[in-house]
Protein backbone atom coordinates (compact mmCIF):
# COMPACT_ATOMS: atom_id res chain seq x y z
CA UNK A 1 0.00 0.00 0.00
CA UNK A 2 1.35 3.00 -0.96
CA UNK A 3 1.76 5.68 2.01
CA UNK A 4 3.12 9.45 2.36
CA UNK A 5 4.37 11.02 5.76
CA UNK A 6 4.11 14.48 4.12
CA UNK A 7 3.29 16.69 7.26
CA UNK A 8 0.37 19.19 6.27
CA UNK A 9 1.10 21.32 9.40
CA UNK A 10 4.84 22.07 8.91
CA UNK A 11 5.86 25.30 8.40
CA UNK A 12 7.64 24.53 5.30
CA UNK A 13 5.11 22.70 3.52
CA UNK A 14 2.68 25.76 4.95
CA UNK A 15 5.30 28.16 2.82
CA UNK A 16 5.89 26.41 -0.49
CA UNK A 17 3.79 23.01 -0.43
CA UNK A 18 4.82 23.00 -4.40
CA UNK A 19 8.02 20.88 -4.53
CA UNK A 20 6.72 18.33 -1.51
CA UNK A 21 3.98 17.42 -4.09
CA UNK A 22 6.25 16.89 -6.61
CA UNK A 23 8.46 14.79 -4.67
CA UNK A 24 4.97 12.87 -3.56
CA UNK A 25 3.75 12.87 -7.13
CA UNK A 26 6.55 11.04 -8.44
CA UNK A 27 6.09 8.28 -6.23
CA UNK A 28 2.17 7.33 -6.47
CA UNK A 29 -0.50 9.53 -7.41
CA UNK A 30 -2.30 8.61 -4.25
CA UNK A 31 -1.36 7.67 -0.88
CA UNK A 32 -2.33 6.90 2.42
CA UNK A 33 -1.71 9.49 5.30
CA UNK A 34 -1.44 7.95 8.72
CA UNK A 35 -1.45 10.70 10.62
CA UNK A 36 -4.82 12.31 8.77
CA UNK A 37 -6.69 8.81 8.19
CA UNK A 38 -7.34 9.11 4.81
CA UNK A 39 -6.16 9.02 1.49
CA UNK A 40 -4.36 11.90 -0.32
CA UNK A 41 -3.98 12.45 -3.92
CA UNK A 42 -1.36 14.22 -5.63
CA UNK A 43 -1.76 14.01 -9.76
CA UNK A 44 -4.64 15.84 -11.33
CA UNK A 45 -6.25 12.69 -12.26
CA UNK A 46 -6.81 11.58 -9.47
CA UNK A 47 -7.60 14.83 -7.87
CA UNK A 48 -10.57 15.00 -10.67
CA UNK A 49 -12.03 11.74 -9.72
CA UNK A 50 -12.21 12.50 -6.10
CA UNK A 51 -14.20 15.29 -6.78
CA UNK A 52 -16.53 13.92 -9.54
CA UNK A 53 -16.89 10.08 -9.05
CA UNK A 54 -20.46 9.00 -7.55
CA UNK A 55 -19.36 6.35 -5.59
CA UNK A 56 -17.48 9.14 -2.44
CA UNK A 57 -19.69 11.60 -1.01
CA UNK A 58 -19.54 14.49 1.20
CA UNK A 59 -20.90 13.10 4.61
CA UNK A 60 -20.96 14.62 7.51
CA UNK A 61 -20.12 13.97 10.36
CA UNK A 62 -20.93 16.44 13.98
CA UNK A 63 -17.78 17.69 15.43
CA UNK A 64 -17.69 16.11 18.98
CA UNK A 65 -18.62 15.90 21.42
CA UNK A 66 -21.76 17.13 19.99
CA UNK A 67 -23.06 19.15 22.65
CA UNK A 68 -19.81 21.64 22.74
CA UNK A 69 -20.01 22.19 19.30
CA UNK A 70 -23.98 21.94 18.48
CA UNK A 71 -23.89 25.95 17.00
CA UNK A 72 -20.96 25.05 14.53
CA UNK A 73 -22.60 21.45 13.52
CA UNK A 74 -25.98 23.05 12.93
CA UNK A 75 -24.21 25.52 10.15
CA UNK A 76 -22.66 22.27 8.35
CA UNK A 77 -25.47 20.14 8.95
CA UNK A 78 -27.70 22.08 6.57
CA UNK A 79 -25.73 23.33 3.67
CA UNK A 80 -25.07 21.95 0.42
CA UNK A 81 -21.22 21.15 0.66
CA UNK A 82 -21.93 19.20 3.53
CA UNK A 83 -24.89 17.16 1.78
CA UNK A 84 -24.98 14.31 -1.09
CA UNK A 85 -28.52 14.16 -3.35
CA UNK A 86 -30.84 14.25 -3.00
CA UNK A 87 -30.31 16.79 -0.09
CA UNK A 88 -27.68 18.53 -1.90
CA UNK A 89 -30.02 18.68 -5.20
CA UNK A 90 -32.93 20.45 -3.43
CA UNK A 91 -30.31 22.73 -1.51
CA UNK A 92 -28.42 23.19 -4.24
CA UNK A 93 -31.03 23.64 -7.00
CA UNK A 94 -32.97 26.30 -4.22
CA UNK A 95 -30.07 28.29 -3.76
CA UNK A 96 -29.05 28.26 -7.77
CA UNK A 97 -32.18 29.36 -8.76
CA UNK A 98 -31.80 32.83 -6.52
CA UNK A 99 -28.01 33.28 -7.80
CA UNK A 100 -30.13 32.81 -11.46
CA UNK A 101 -31.75 36.08 -10.88
CA UNK A 102 -28.75 38.39 -12.28
CA UNK A 103 -27.29 39.23 -9.02
CA UNK A 104 -23.55 38.84 -10.57
CA UNK A 105 -24.23 41.46 -13.29
CA UNK A 106 -26.20 42.83 -11.02
CA UNK A 107 -23.60 43.96 -8.43
CA UNK A 108 -21.13 44.18 -11.73
CA UNK A 109 -21.21 48.08 -11.83
CA UNK A 110 -21.41 48.72 -7.58
CA UNK A 111 -17.94 45.85 -7.34
CA UNK A 112 -16.21 48.59 -10.28
CA UNK A 113 -17.42 51.32 -7.75
CA UNK A 114 -16.02 49.73 -4.45
CA UNK A 115 -12.87 48.92 -6.28
CA UNK A 116 -12.05 52.56 -6.82
CA UNK A 117 -13.81 53.66 -3.30
CA UNK A 118 -11.35 51.20 -1.73
CA UNK A 119 -8.81 52.54 -3.56
CA UNK A 120 -8.63 56.42 -3.32
CA UNK A 121 -8.67 56.05 0.55
CA UNK A 122 -5.44 54.29 0.50
CA UNK A 123 -1.60 56.14 0.78
CA UNK A 124 0.34 55.34 -2.40
CA UNK A 125 3.29 55.55 -0.53
CA UNK A 126 1.97 52.31 1.10
CA UNK A 127 -0.78 50.41 2.18
CA UNK A 128 -1.70 46.65 2.77
CA UNK A 129 -2.71 44.68 -0.30
CA UNK A 130 -4.92 42.66 2.05
CA UNK A 131 -6.05 44.59 4.41
CA UNK A 132 -6.82 48.08 2.59
CA UNK A 133 -7.65 46.07 -0.73
CA UNK A 134 -8.72 42.39 -1.11
CA UNK A 135 -10.20 41.91 2.60
CA UNK A 136 -12.82 44.20 2.46
CA UNK A 137 -13.88 43.86 -1.03
CA UNK A 138 -15.54 40.32 -1.33
CA UNK A 139 -16.86 41.00 2.61
CA UNK A 140 -18.35 43.94 0.94
CA UNK A 141 -19.63 42.41 -2.10
CA UNK A 142 -21.31 39.41 -0.77
CA UNK A 143 -22.53 41.42 1.91
CA UNK A 144 -24.41 43.55 -1.22
CA UNK A 145 -25.25 40.12 -2.64
CA UNK A 146 -27.13 39.21 0.84
CA UNK A 147 -28.57 42.67 1.53
CA UNK A 148 -26.34 43.32 4.68
CA UNK A 149 -26.73 46.67 5.67
CA UNK A 150 -23.77 48.68 5.36
CA UNK A 151 -23.09 49.81 8.61
CA UNK A 152 -23.11 46.20 9.70
CA UNK A 153 -20.93 44.73 7.52
CA UNK A 154 -17.82 44.86 10.17
CA UNK A 155 -19.47 41.89 11.40
CA UNK A 156 -18.91 39.33 9.17
CA UNK A 157 -15.29 39.09 8.55
CA UNK A 158 -14.46 38.18 12.26
CA UNK A 159 -17.12 35.72 12.31
CA UNK A 160 -16.25 34.68 9.50
CA UNK A 161 -12.93 33.79 9.56
CA UNK A 162 -13.21 32.40 13.39
CA UNK A 163 -15.69 29.98 11.44
CA UNK A 164 -12.92 28.32 8.51
CA UNK A 165 -10.60 28.34 11.39
CA UNK A 166 -12.53 24.85 12.17
CA UNK A 167 -11.08 23.30 8.90
CA UNK A 168 -8.16 23.67 9.63
CA UNK A 169 -5.59 20.84 11.26
CA UNK A 170 -3.57 21.04 14.44
CA UNK A 171 -6.62 23.55 15.45
CA UNK A 172 -6.63 24.91 19.33
CA UNK A 173 -9.16 24.65 21.77
CA UNK A 174 -9.10 28.37 21.46
CA UNK A 175 -9.45 28.55 17.45
CA UNK A 176 -12.36 25.96 18.83
CA UNK A 177 -14.36 28.22 21.37
CA UNK A 178 -14.16 31.35 18.89
CA UNK A 179 -15.51 29.34 16.15
CA UNK A 180 -18.82 28.21 18.51
CA UNK A 181 -19.17 31.58 19.70
CA UNK A 182 -18.90 32.81 16.06
CA UNK A 183 -21.65 30.35 14.75
CA UNK A 184 -24.27 31.57 17.85
CA UNK A 185 -23.23 34.85 16.81
CA UNK A 186 -23.49 34.61 12.89
CA UNK A 187 -26.52 32.36 12.77
CA UNK A 188 -28.47 34.58 15.12
CA UNK A 189 -27.89 37.93 13.12
CA UNK A 190 -28.49 35.51 9.92
CA UNK A 191 -31.86 34.51 11.42
CA UNK A 192 -33.08 37.99 12.19
CA UNK A 193 -32.03 39.28 8.54
CA UNK A 194 -34.13 36.40 6.85
CA UNK A 195 -37.28 37.42 9.56
CA UNK A 196 -36.72 41.16 8.37
CA UNK A 197 -36.46 40.11 4.52
CA UNK A 198 -39.60 38.33 4.61
CA UNK A 199 -41.75 40.71 6.29
CA UNK A 200 -40.02 43.47 3.77
CA UNK A 201 -38.82 41.65 0.84
CA UNK A 202 -36.10 43.65 -1.40
CA UNK A 203 -33.40 42.90 -4.45
CA UNK A 204 -31.27 40.99 -2.80
CA UNK A 205 -30.47 37.35 -2.05
CA UNK A 206 -31.42 37.25 1.30
CA UNK A 207 -35.25 37.67 0.28
CA UNK A 208 -35.13 35.99 -2.53
CA UNK A 209 -34.17 32.62 -0.98
CA UNK A 210 -36.53 33.28 1.83
CA UNK A 211 -39.07 33.44 -0.70
CA UNK A 212 -37.88 30.89 -3.26
CA UNK A 213 -40.04 27.87 -4.12
CA UNK A 214 -39.70 24.92 -6.17
CA UNK A 215 -41.54 21.79 -6.17
CA UNK A 216 -43.81 22.90 -3.52
CA UNK A 217 -40.55 23.11 -1.47
CA UNK A 218 -38.88 25.93 0.55
CA UNK A 219 -35.29 26.28 2.29
CA UNK A 220 -36.29 26.13 6.44
CA UNK A 221 -34.77 28.67 8.30
CA UNK A 222 -31.99 26.55 9.40
CA UNK A 223 -31.29 26.03 5.82
CA UNK A 224 -31.33 29.61 4.51
CA UNK A 225 -29.06 30.79 7.51
CA UNK A 226 -26.27 27.80 6.28
CA UNK A 227 -26.86 28.65 2.98
CA UNK A 228 -26.23 32.32 3.30
CA UNK A 229 -23.41 32.00 5.83
CA UNK A 230 -21.13 29.28 3.61
CA UNK A 231 -21.86 31.72 0.83
CA UNK A 232 -19.77 34.35 2.74
CA UNK A 233 -17.15 32.10 4.33
CA UNK A 234 -16.98 30.54 0.78
CA UNK A 235 -17.32 33.39 -1.33
CA UNK A 236 -14.63 35.75 0.63
CA UNK A 237 -12.05 32.71 1.41
CA UNK A 238 -11.82 32.33 -1.85
CA UNK A 239 -11.44 35.61 -3.36
CA UNK A 240 -9.05 37.21 -0.48
CA UNK A 241 -6.37 34.04 -0.77
CA UNK A 242 -6.56 34.06 -4.80
CA UNK A 243 -6.11 37.78 -5.21
CA UNK A 244 -3.36 38.14 -2.31
CA UNK A 245 -1.40 34.75 -3.73
CA UNK A 246 -2.24 35.80 -7.65
CA UNK A 247 -0.56 39.23 -6.42
CA UNK A 248 2.43 37.86 -4.67
CA UNK A 249 3.32 35.86 -7.66
CA UNK A 250 2.61 38.65 -10.29
CA UNK A 251 5.10 40.87 -8.40
CA UNK A 252 7.45 37.81 -8.68
CA UNK A 253 7.46 38.14 -11.80
CA UNK A 254 7.63 41.47 -13.51
CA UNK A 255 7.39 41.02 -17.21
CA UNK A 256 4.15 39.14 -16.67
CA UNK A 257 2.43 42.52 -14.75
CA UNK A 258 3.99 45.01 -17.10
CA UNK A 259 2.13 42.62 -19.88
CA UNK A 260 -1.31 42.48 -18.19
CA UNK A 261 -1.01 46.32 -18.12
CA UNK A 262 -0.51 46.32 -21.84
CA UNK A 263 -2.71 43.58 -22.56
CA UNK A 264 -6.63 44.09 -21.09
CA UNK A 265 -7.44 40.97 -23.06
CA UNK A 266 -5.42 38.84 -20.86
CA UNK A 267 -6.69 39.20 -17.62
CA UNK A 268 -9.43 36.17 -18.12
CA UNK A 269 -6.91 34.01 -18.39
CA UNK A 270 -4.37 35.64 -15.98
CA UNK A 271 -6.86 35.32 -13.27
CA UNK A 272 -7.35 31.85 -14.07
CA UNK A 273 -3.60 31.06 -14.00
CA UNK A 274 -3.01 33.02 -10.64
CA UNK A 275 -5.99 30.48 -9.12
CA UNK A 276 -3.99 27.77 -10.27
CA UNK A 277 -0.53 28.82 -9.98
CA UNK A 278 -1.50 29.16 -6.10
CA UNK A 279 -4.90 27.51 -5.27
CA UNK A 280 -6.89 29.50 -2.75
CA UNK A 281 -7.83 26.18 -1.19
CA UNK A 282 -5.63 22.98 -1.20
CA UNK A 283 -7.91 20.40 0.33
CA UNK A 284 -11.31 18.69 -0.51
CA UNK A 285 -12.14 15.67 1.71
CA UNK A 286 -14.84 12.80 0.18
CA UNK A 287 -15.95 9.58 1.60
CA UNK A 288 -15.71 6.31 -0.08
CA UNK A 289 -19.71 5.45 0.13
CA UNK A 290 -18.95 2.29 -1.48
CA UNK A 291 -15.18 0.16 -2.35
CA UNK A 292 -14.16 3.15 -5.24
CA UNK A 293 -11.03 2.98 -7.05
CA UNK A 294 -8.66 6.14 -7.65
CA UNK A 295 -5.52 6.38 -8.72
CA UNK A 296 -4.31 2.48 -8.92
CA UNK A 297 -6.12 2.33 -4.88
CA UNK A 298 -8.71 0.89 -3.27
CA UNK A 299 -10.76 3.26 -0.93
CA UNK A 300 -13.07 1.25 1.00
CA UNK A 301 -16.53 2.05 2.28
CA UNK A 302 -16.16 4.25 4.74
CA UNK A 303 -12.63 5.76 4.43
CA UNK A 304 -12.38 9.41 4.21
CA UNK A 305 -10.08 10.61 0.62
CA UNK A 306 -8.91 14.06 0.00
CA UNK A 307 -8.17 15.64 -3.13
CA UNK A 308 -5.14 18.11 -2.98
CA UNK A 309 -6.55 20.96 -5.32
CA UNK A 310 -3.01 22.53 -5.21
CA UNK A 311 -1.00 19.16 -6.48
CA UNK A 312 -3.62 18.50 -9.04
CA UNK A 313 -3.51 22.23 -10.45
CA UNK A 314 0.60 21.61 -10.72
CA UNK A 315 0.59 18.32 -12.43
CA UNK A 316 2.87 18.08 -15.36
CA UNK A 317 0.62 15.74 -17.15
CA UNK A 318 -2.28 18.17 -16.70
CA UNK A 319 -0.30 21.82 -17.29
CA UNK A 320 2.70 22.33 -19.55
CA UNK A 321 5.75 23.42 -17.60
CA UNK A 322 3.35 23.62 -14.55
CA UNK A 323 6.05 25.39 -12.10
CA UNK A 324 5.96 28.31 -14.30
CA UNK A 325 3.30 31.49 -14.31
CA UNK A 326 2.04 31.59 -17.00
CA UNK A 327 -0.68 34.15 -17.94
CA UNK A 328 -1.77 33.16 -21.48
CA UNK A 329 -2.12 29.40 -20.10
CA UNK A 330 -5.08 28.04 -22.29
CA UNK A 331 -6.71 25.64 -21.88
CA UNK A 332 -6.50 25.75 -17.99
CA UNK A 333 -8.79 23.17 -16.47
CA UNK A 334 -7.87 23.89 -12.47
CA UNK A 335 -9.54 22.52 -10.14
CA UNK A 336 -9.18 25.69 -7.54
CA UNK A 337 -13.34 25.98 -7.73
CA UNK A 338 -13.46 22.07 -7.63
CA UNK A 339 -15.63 19.96 -9.77
CA UNK A 340 -18.55 18.14 -10.36
CA UNK A 341 -21.92 18.23 -7.64
CA UNK A 342 -20.09 20.23 -5.76
CA UNK A 343 -18.02 22.82 -8.08
CA UNK A 344 -18.14 26.34 -6.32
CA UNK A 345 -21.62 27.66 -7.01
CA UNK A 346 -20.14 31.31 -6.56
CA UNK A 347 -17.28 30.93 -9.07
CA UNK A 348 -18.77 33.39 -11.21
CA UNK A 349 -19.25 35.62 -8.98
CA UNK A 350 -15.09 35.51 -7.73
CA UNK A 351 -14.77 35.31 -11.36
CA UNK A 352 -15.76 38.42 -11.93
CA UNK A 353 -14.45 40.54 -8.77
CA UNK A 354 -10.85 39.50 -9.25
CA UNK A 355 -11.81 40.18 -13.13
CA UNK A 356 -12.94 43.55 -12.13
CA UNK A 357 -10.33 44.22 -8.76
CA UNK A 358 -6.91 42.92 -10.96
CA UNK A 359 -7.36 45.74 -13.83
CA UNK A 360 -8.20 48.76 -11.54
CA UNK A 361 -5.29 48.22 -9.38
CA UNK A 362 -3.07 48.02 -12.03
CA UNK A 363 -4.54 50.99 -13.79
CA UNK A 364 -4.34 52.66 -10.46
CA UNK A 365 -0.87 52.38 -9.60
CA UNK A 366 1.73 52.05 -12.48
CA UNK A 367 4.32 51.37 -10.67
CA UNK A 368 3.42 48.53 -7.69
CA UNK A 369 6.02 47.13 -6.34
CA UNK A 370 6.50 45.41 -2.68
CA UNK A 371 7.24 47.60 0.21
CA UNK A 372 8.34 44.50 2.87
CA UNK A 373 7.55 40.55 3.01
CA UNK A 374 4.65 39.34 2.38
CA UNK A 375 2.72 37.41 5.31
CA UNK A 376 2.05 34.09 5.06
CA UNK A 377 -0.86 32.85 7.18
CA UNK A 378 0.11 29.69 8.86
CA UNK A 379 -2.45 27.55 7.79
CA UNK A 380 -2.30 24.38 4.96
CA UNK A 381 -6.12 24.35 3.43
CA UNK A 382 -6.87 27.64 3.38
CA UNK A 383 -4.28 29.37 1.82
CA UNK A 384 -3.37 33.11 1.58
CA UNK A 385 -1.61 35.91 3.15
CA UNK A 386 -2.17 37.99 6.12
CA UNK A 387 -0.19 40.88 4.86
CA UNK A 388 1.13 41.97 1.69
CA UNK A 389 2.73 45.71 2.06
CA UNK A 390 2.81 47.57 -1.14
CA UNK A 391 3.50 50.98 -2.38
CA UNK A 392 2.57 52.68 -5.70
Amino acid sequence: MPTTRIDLTAPEVVADPYPHFAEERRRHPVAWHEASGMWLTFDHASGDAVLRRRGLGRIWKDKQPAERFEPFNLLHRNQMMENEPPVHTRLRSLVARSFARGHVERLRPRVAQMTADLLDAVDPGGFDLIADYAEPLPVAIVAELLGVPEEERHLLRPWSQAIVAMYEYGRTPEAEERAVTASVEFAAYMRALADERRARPREDLVSHLAAEEQAGERLTGDELVASAILLLNAGHEASVNGFGNGMVALMDHLEDLARLRTEPGLVEPAVEELLRYDSPLQLFERTAKEDVVVGGVTVEAGTRIAALLGAANRDPAAFPDPDRLDIARRPNHHLSFGAGLHHCLGAPLARMELQTALPTLLGRFSHLEPAGKPVRRPTFVLRGYSSVPVHG
